[in-house]
């Protein structure tokens, strides 16, 4: 008997594949329940590629540390490359243990971090998000 081959995403015609949104946010498990609803509600997506490190925006915002901010822009390609990706949500969080720095010091390295993800030269939307003390995501202008 022969066995069906697995179908893959370059399987489907592109009109047919389904829908992704890329999230970088920090690996708090406190945070990414909510953030998948939001990206799945908000923009009409079926899957949400999730990059993680503790606390990336302190990395992203003044470029830190070149091998951490390199492995999130290569994981971020394959997203938009290969899923197809229209957005990437760039987040903080209440009580982040990876970036223990207040409110106001994340939402400006929220913003540094978009800067640098806008460099990448994708031609997708990016938001800024944060996740709140009630695990609430709020979108930030």
């Amino acid at each position: 008997m022969k066995k069906n081959k697995p179908i893959t995403l370059n399987d489907i015609p592109v009109s047919k594949r389904p829908k992704f949104a890329t999230s970088i946010s920090c690996m708090d498990g406190r945070i990414q329940a909510p953030i998948l609803h939001f990206l799945k509600e908000k923009f009409k997506v079926n899957y949400v590629d999730i990059i993680t490190e503790p606390g990336p925006i302190k990395y992203l915002d003044g470029n830190i540390n070149h091998a951490v901010v390199e492995t999130i822009k290569k994981r971020v390609k394959i997203s938009i490359v290969t899923h197809r990706s229209k957005v990437i949500a760039v987040s903080g969080h209440f009580d982040c243990a990876g970036n223990p720095v207040n409110k106001k010091k994340q939402l400006k390295q929220i913003e540094g971090s978009v800067r640098l993800v806008k460099t990448w030269g994708y031609k997708v939307k990016i938001i800024k998000l944060w996740v709140d003390e009630n695990w609430q995501v709020r979108v930030l202008t």
